[in-house]
C-alpha cells in the first residue's frame, strides 16, 4: 500500500512538472511571438516615418524667392541629378509665390548628359516664364558640369575664391597591356565586331580607336561651348583659354565674363530680387528610391559589365 502511495506521489510529481513544463513554454511561445509582433511594428513604423519624412514636396505662402540647390557631383545616381532638378523646378514654378528662382551651385561637375538636361529644362522654364529670372550663386566650386549648369541663369554671381570654369571633357581609365605582357599573361577575348572591344584597358590602344574617341569627345565638348555661348553671350572676353579646361577664382571668372559679380544667397534675394524670404524648393531622393537604386546597382554588378560602358561612363566635362 505504502509502495502504492509512493508510485502515485512521484507519477503525480512528474506531471506537474511536466504541466509546468508545458505552460512554460507556451507562456515562452507568446512572449516571443508577442515580442516579434512589437519589433515588426516598430519596423513598420519607422519605415513609415523615414518614407514620409523622405516627401519633399513644399507648402509656400506669399511671395517670395525660390530655391534650388545643387550640391555634389552630377550623375544619374546622384543626388544632383536630372530627375531630382526636373522635379524641384516643376515645384518652383508651379507656385504662384515664386518671383525668382535662385541655382545655388556647389558642384564639381560630373555626367555631361544629365547637365545637359537640367541646362535644357532651365531654359524650356525661362521660355514658358520669362517674367521669373533664374540666378545662379556659386558657392565653393562651379566646374565643368556646374558651370554648364549655371550659364543657363540670367546671371551669375559668385565669391572672390570661388572656383569656377573647368570647361572641357575628359575620359580617363587605365593600361594594362604591357603588365600582363611582362608576366606573360595572354589576353583571351573574343568579339564579334573589330571595335567592340574598344578601350580595352589589358589591350593596347589602336591609332584609329584613338582618334574616335578623341572626336567624341571633342563633339560632346563643343556642345559644352555652345551652351556657354548661348547663355553668356557678348559677356565672355575674347580668350581662347576659356574654352581649355583652365579654372579661374571667382574674382578672374567676372573679368572674363564668366560670372556677373559678387554675391551670396541671401544677398541676391535682398538686393537683386527684391525678395528676401527663401523657400527651398530641393527635391532629394528619398529612402525607397535610394534602396531600388542600390538593390539595381548590386543586380547589375552581378550580371556584369561591357568594357565600354565601364569607359564611356568615365567621360565628364573638366
Amino acid at each position: 500500500m505504502a509502495e502504492q502511495q509512493d508510485n502515485n506521489w512521484e507519477k503525480q510529481t512528474i506531471e506537474k512538472i511536466a504541466m509546468e513544463s508545458l505552460i512554460q513554454q507556451r507562456s515562452s511561445r507568446r512572449w516571443s511571438v508577442f515580442f516579434k509582433l512589437v519589433s515588426l511594428i516598430y519596423l513598420g513604423w519607422v519605415l513609415f516615418f523615414v518614407l514620409t519624412s523622405s516627401n519633399n514636396s513644399t507648402i509656400a505662402t506669399g511671395d517670395f524667392t525660390a530655391l534650388i540647390t545643387l550640391n555634389g557631383e552630377i550623375g544619374v545616381d546622384s543626388e544632383v541629378s536630372a530627375i531630382n532638378v526636373k522635379s524641384s523646378l516643376k515645384e518652383a514654378y508651379e507656385n504662384p509665390g515664386t518671383k525668382a528662382l535662385i541655382l545655388a551651385i556647389n558642384s564639381p561637375g560630373g555626367s555631361p548628359v544629365q547637365s545637359g538636361i537640367i541646362n535644357d529644362e532651365i531654359t524650356r522654364y525661362k521660355s514658358l516664364h520669362p517674367q521669373i529670372p533664374v540666378y545662379a550663386v556659386i558657392e565653393d566650386i562651379c566646374a565643368s558640369g556646374g558651370y554648364y549648369i549655371a550659364v543657363a541663369a540670367d546671371k551669375i554671381f559668385v565669391d572672390k575664391a570661388s572656383i569656377v570654369g573647368s570647361i572641357g571633357v575628359l575620359m580617363n581609365g587605365f593600361g594594362f597591356d604591357k603588365v600582363i605582357e611582362k608576366l606573360g599573361v595572354e589576353r583571351r577575348l573574343i568579339t564579334s565586331g573589330e571595335n567592340k572591344a574598344i578601350l580595352d584597358p589589358f589591350l593596347p590602344v589602336k591609332p584609329k580607336q584613338r582618334e574616335f574617341m578623341q572626336n567624341l569627345l571633342k563633339e560632346v565638348h563643343n556642345q559644352f561651348i555652345e551652351a556657354v555661348k548661348k547663355g553668356r553671350g557678348n559677356k565672355l572676353a575674347l580668350n581662347s583659354d576659356i574654352f581649355s579646361g583652365l579654372f579661374w577664382s571667382g574674382e578672374s571668372a567676372i573679368k572674363l565674363g564668366l560670372a556677373d559679380g559678387y554675391g551670396d544667397m541671401d544677398l541676391v534675394a535682398r538686393e537683386i530680387i527684391g525678395h528676401e524670404k527663401i523657400i527651398d524648393f530641393t527635391i532629394q531622393s528619398n529612402f525607397a528610391d535610394r534602396f531600388a537604386k542600390k538593390l539595381g546597382a548590386s543586380i547589375g554588378s552581378s550580371m556584369g559589365k561591357d568594357i565600354l560602358e565601364n569607359y564611356l561612363k568615365n567621360i565628364e566635362l573638366n
